[in-house]
């Protein structure tokens, strides 16, 4: 079966963009001459230039066309998974304490709440072989008559431990990483000896209004992790 007309329009503008034949800041063909040489209605011109639009290589200007969208060289997707990296993969997590407990003021403005407001805390160690290899913390808001299964909760992910009151799909996530150096606690779980830094990779969980719903706070020794991005 052949892809729909639109899919052709995309792939067509975005073979002369990659080829240099229209280059940043180019007009693209006005929406009347794509009807015409593909011989489509002026809704398929729109739909396939909408995708364009989403993809990041044009935008549009109300009142004057589309144009050839500057690309963004400093752009990278991350991809990032807590139990699998491209050098370690958890096998096992043990869960340390889930508690619900009264945040402070610091974690009460991360997730929009106030101070009198409970929220779950979730502390586990993960293992690699039988090696503790990061030292995790989840904040979950609290709501009243929340199940708290402990057995699910030691080897879930932190979208799924989430997933009970809201679709994953659903979720928006962002993520900020830095070099740490581990406090005298984590170098205690995680068997660090010397001057080892942390990979620590924070994750916020948000719901579809945007508003947050949780914070993950994963330290890696820096031995047992490799994060890797691409420009695609």
């Amino acid at each position: 079966m052949a892809d729909p007309v639109y899919i052709k329009i995309v792939e067509d503008i975005k073979k002369k963009v990659n080829s240099a034949e229209l280059k940043p800041g180019d007009t693209v063909p006005p929406e009347t001459a794509l009807c015409k040489e593909y011989g489509v209605s002026r809704m398929t011109v729109r739909k396939g230039l909408a995708i364009l639009a989403s993809e990041g290589y044009i935008y549009s200007v109300p009142g004057k066309g589309s144009y050839v969208q500057k690309p963004e060289v400093n752009k990278y997707t991350l991809h990032y998974d807590e139990m699998n990296n491209p050098i370690n993969s958890v096998d096992n997590a043990r869960l340390l304490e889930v508690s619900i407990i009264m945040p402070d003021e610091k974690l009460a403005d991360e997730l929009q709440t106030t101070r009198n407001k409970h929220v779950i805390m979730i502390r586990r160690l993960f293992y690699t072989e039988g090696s503790p290899v990061a030292y995790d913390v989840k904040y979950l808001l609290y709501s009243k008559g929340m199940p708290i299964v402990e057995k699910e909760i030691e080897q879930a992910t932190f979208q799924e431990m989430v997933s009970n009151s809201m679709p994953i799909f659903a979720l928006k996530k962002r993520i900020s990483i830095s070099a740490q150096i581990p406090n005298k606690e984590i170098k205690r779980y995680l068997n660090i000896y010397d001057d080892l830094a942390l990979l620590v990779v924070e994750q916020k969980l948000y719901n579809n209004e945007n508003k947050p719903i949780g914070i993950g706070i994963t330290s890696y020794r820096g031995d047992y992790i490799k994060l890797q991005g691409s420009s695609d």
